[in-house]
């Protein structure tokens, strides 16, 4: 994750719970993205460290297990940036620009300069991050829009002995792809619509108190439709069927109000992140613990990326042997 601050709830339900989950399933390791971050913030990097340590307390607070999975931060393991620097060596320039989220983030983030090289190559360097830890990314097999001859001929660069070095991966989805903000729009950041993963619980409450509802219900006794109502798709991530069934049917019949239809949405948020609070708090207090988890799991990760590494070398005739 790129440390841009606080962790949300959208954060949570779209990628964080899931890892919480996989790490029992798998060697699994997650690192604060802070070169992906200078990507689109190269400007300003004045509060990175106070992000990055934010980001790091919420994925404790939320349930990650240094004991069982590795836990570091993106710059502290420079294989990244070697791998990133080797793939680049064969990547067309044509192939980075017809990324999709290339011209899509230039579009949305105008007010930025995003001509740069760092942000043109992000894609690569995500896919240097990935393999080099997991051994499990296949950049040139995952490209559809490439003939067989250049896939052969790209593979061949990175095949030793007939052996894939960095094999193609598979994909796990989540459950919750999507979690409305305050305003109906996905929650983000950059939309100011998100609820903090360890926000103070009035400001929780009273955020969704003041959040958009079926735009039909201008009065008490309009009967609304919950599925024009970001609240509603809230209570699908939140609240038991008989609490659904509950919502559903008072909407509709304009038996309950908007307010009433909130509360116990409330109740659960705000139950949830008094939650992340608490657990935070032990690492709050010792910021040392923190700095020992990271530096222990970015020595785990560099054991795991010099291995990758070292095959990649081998294949690219950068290495006897």
């Amino acid at each position: 994750m790129r440390p841009t601050g606080p962790l949300h709830l959208g954060n949570w339900h779209g990628a964080l719970r899931n890892w919480v989950e996989l790490q029992y399933q798998y060697p699994c390791f997650f690192f604060v993205a802070d070169w992906h971050m200078l990507t689109t913030g190269y400007e300003d990097t004045a509060r990175l460290q106070e992000n990055v340590r934010d980001v790091l307390i919420d994925w404790l607070a939320a349930g990650l297990n240094p004991g069982v999975a590795t836990l570091f931060i993106q710059s502290h393991v420079p294989e990244h940036a070697e791998l990133h620097l080797l793939l680049s060596m064969m990547m067309p320039l044509g192939w980075l620009e017809r990324v999709p989220s290339y011209k899509d983030q230039q579009e949305q983030l105008r007010e930025k300069d995003l001509a740069t090289y760092g942000f043109l190559g992000y894609p690569l360097l995500q896919s240097a991050d990935t393999e080099a830890l997991q051994r499990a990314q296949a950049l040139v097999q995952s490209n559809n829009r490439i003939t067989v001859a250049d896939r052969e001929r790209l593979l061949g660069f990175l095949e030793g002995t007939g052996v894939a070095i960095l094999p193609e991966p598979q994909v796990l989805l989540t459950a919750t792809p999507k979690v409305p903000g305050l305003d109906g729009r996905k929650m983000s950041k950059s939309y100011g619509n998100t609820i903090g993963l360890r926000e103070e619980p009035e400001a929780v409450a009273q955020k969704l108190r003041a959040m958009v509802t079926d735009p039909a219900r201008v009065r008490r006794s309009d009967p609304g439709d919950p599925e024009k109502c970001p609240v509603w798709d809230l209570h699908k991530i939140y609240s038991d069927e008989a609490t659904r069934n509950w919502v559903n049917e008072g909407c509709r019949s304009a038996g309950i109000g908007c307010l009433d239809c909130k509360q116990p949405l409330i109740e659960r948020v705000v139950e949830e992140v008094s939650g992340m609070r608490r657990r935070a708090q032990e690492f709050e207090d010792n910021p040392e613990l923190v700095r020992n988890i990271v530096a222990e799991g970015a020595d785990k990760a560099r054991e795991a990326a010099r291995e990758t590494l070292d095959d990649v070398r081998r294949a690219m005739h950068l290495r006897a042997g």
